[in-house]
């Protein structure tokens, strides 16, 4: 018992430091700044952060939400990130259990934050995000390299259905970012998982931006980056479970 504790501990810390490089990159690729080299400053009176100013959820309780310079607030989305980003990866360990799987859905659920807050932002997904989840894709590959083909047809499967309705509505029906999301999330997942993502982010996106468009007065032109991520993560945990299930239902 003990043991799973501090285990869920580490795996915890470890989702929130990684949760504050992923606040690093929502602020930074959308404005081309560099995320690695550069260090972190206070956006207000510009100041370089010291090290105990940069310890993730922490620093900002400490610091009562303000600079400790010149005072100004610090946005609560830095803190709100960080745990979500650790709670996420608790969550994962927990239903997918202790496999290098589980790290690369970890890896994954960072990434689809980090890109469903910039395309809410900017109705953009960064290139270099889908190229990182294609990464994960082919360590996945390696990985379960004797079921290759469920892996090289699920990079196919929706992207190239999301290709063909780009051409046909001259870009108007959907992002090339959202293509290649699905592209890279379906050589991760494979075929049966990602059309699955794709059926709940549909779902998700039609009810969700209804229900906003009412209430909020959105406009019809939603980001649709934030339904695939749900999709996405949500038919990696539950999916063979539920596909299990369905499948069930049809034979009894």
């Amino acid at each position: 018992m003990s043991s799973n504790i501090f285990f869920y501990i580490i795996i915890f810390l470890l989702g929130i430091t990684i949760g504050s490089f992923t606040n690093v990159c929502i602020y930074r690729i959308p404005a081309k700044e560099d995320i690695v080299i550069k260090p972190s400053r206070c956006m207000g009176c510009g100041k370089r952060l010291k090290w105990y100013e940069l310890i993730p959820v922490m620093s900002w309780i400490c610091l009562g939400g303000r600079c400790r310079s010149c005072k100004m607030p610090i946005s609560v989305q830095y803190p709100l990130i960080e745990a979500v980003n650790g709670i996420l990866y608790i969550g994962i360990y927990m239903i997918n259990g202790r496999k290098a799987e589980s790290l690369l859905y970890c890896l994954l659920a960072s990434a689809l934050l980090t890109l469903s807050v910039i395309d809410l932002r900017t109705y953009e997904i960064p290139f270099g995000i889908n190229l990182f989840i294609l990464a994960l894709g082919l360590i996945r590959l390696a990985l379960d390299y004797r079921n290759w083909e469920l892996y090289v047809i699920g990079f196919f499967t929706v992207s190239v259905f999301l290709g063909l309705l780009i051409l046909l509505s001259k870009g108007k029906a959907i992002g090339g970012g959202d293509m290649k999301l699905m592209a890279a999330a379906g050589l991760l997942l494979g075929w049966k998982l990602i059309i699955l993502a794709f059926l709940i982010a549909c779902i998700l996106g039609a009810v969700i931006h209804s229900i906003r468009m009412r209430v909020m007065k959105e406009g019809n032109v939603l980001a649709m980056g934030p339904y695939l991520a749900a999709g996405i993560m949500l038919a990696a945990l539950f999916g063979n479970t539920w596909i299990s299930w369905y499948i069930g239902l049809l034979v009894s």
